[in-house]
């Protein structure tokens, strides 16, 4: 975690585990282990994300961030339930990751959570929707349509008031310089900490990770003992973000708290009116005669018409990633 030798934790003395320059910080597992649900807690209550009465759902992925979330919901005291979506990712990555999830909630005495096999429930895997799309779409944009289907239908079948991602600040900061180097307005406008929802049967989105380093999360996971995977999925590979990411590290590594002033001070311009995007005109929303949720093209939503293509009526085995 890159502590200088003979650093001492600013709060006791005792000898710290990390050292957070952006924040002139330095802590020991103790402190740290307080500071970072209370910092986490502060965002959730400075963006109004949900209320301590509140149900959320937790979509977890076996990774460090959205693992380290939930457990951090679980210490502050919320009523915190996971979602894991099994995809049907071979090369062992999405067995492992639902090991990692199952293995976490059994550690803390059994935290509830649900598992939505998609290929169980829809009849394909993700990398067999992708072969099999006409559209001849890529997989991560397949696979975010479906997640986003799927946490949807749950939160809203299950009574959850939002449902929280563990995206962290250097998602945030590198979807930002991403969305502002393209000029992407209709993105910049909606980029913020929490999505409201449109529509019944849309769930409020909601990142109480936002303004935590990946770095600190990182950190966090290793001192509290959470085991996740190490791995990224594979068909992230070369996925532009990383680029960015790599990109805000050098600036970071040079100005401490480089990226947090970055998002920071889009946020505030956004609310201070500094910077404005146009209103994206009202669009005529209707429910989806499959699956109930809304759609502005026709009477189903993208999610069902991928399922109503004949050649998606039946898919083989699920076949293993090939790099």
């Amino acid at each position: 975690m890159s502590v200088r030798r003979g650093m001492r934790c600013r709060k006791c003395g005792a000898p710290a585990v990390i050292n957070m320059p952006q924040h002139k910080l330095a802590l020991c597992e103790e402190h740290y282990l307080e500071w970072v649900p209370a910092r986490v807690g502060q965002t959730i209550k400075r963006f109004r994300m949900f209320r301590p009465e509140d149900k959320v759902l937790v979509a977890v992925s076996g990774g460090k961030d959205s693992l380290a979330l939930w457990d951090i919901l679980y210490r502050l005291g919320y009523a915190a339930e996971g979602l894991y979506i099994d995809l049907g990712i071979g090369g062992g990555y999405s067995a492992e990751s639902k090991a990692k999830v199952e293995a976490f909630a059994a550690a803390r005495g059994g935290l509830p959570y649900r598992v939505v096999d998609v290929r169980e429930t829809y009849g394909c895997s993700i990398p067999e929707l992708a072969r099999r799309s006409r559209r001849g779409a890529k997989t991560c944009s397949l696979c975010g349509l479906v997640k986003r289907h799927i946490m949807n239908r749950v939160a809203y079948e299950g009574g959850f008031a939002a449902i929280a991602t563990g995206h962290n600040l250097d998602d945030e900061a590198a979807v930002l310089m991403q969305n502002t180097l393209h000029w992407q307005a209709g993105y910049l406008g909606r980029q913020a900490p929490v999505l409201p929802s449109t529509h019944p049967h849309l769930a409020r989105k909601v990142k109480p990770l936002c303004l935590m380093y990946e770095r600190e999360m990182a950190a966090y996971s290793l001192v509290r003992g959470i085991d996740y995977i190490y791995d990224e999925c594979p068909y992230s590979v070369g996925a532009k973000t990383i680029f960015y990411k790599e990109l805000l590290n050098q600036l970071e590594g040079r100005s401490p708290g480089a990226k947090l002033h970055f998002y920071l001070s889009f946020l505030k311009a956004k609310e201070e009116g500094t910077i404005r995007f146009a209103e994206e005109e009202a669009v005529q929303m209707q429910d989806c005669r499959r699956c109930g949720q809304p759609t502005t093209a026709g009477d189903l939503c993208a999610f069902c018409r991928l399922w109503e293509r004949p050649k998606m009526a039946v898919c083989g085995p699920a076949d293993e990633f090939e790099a």
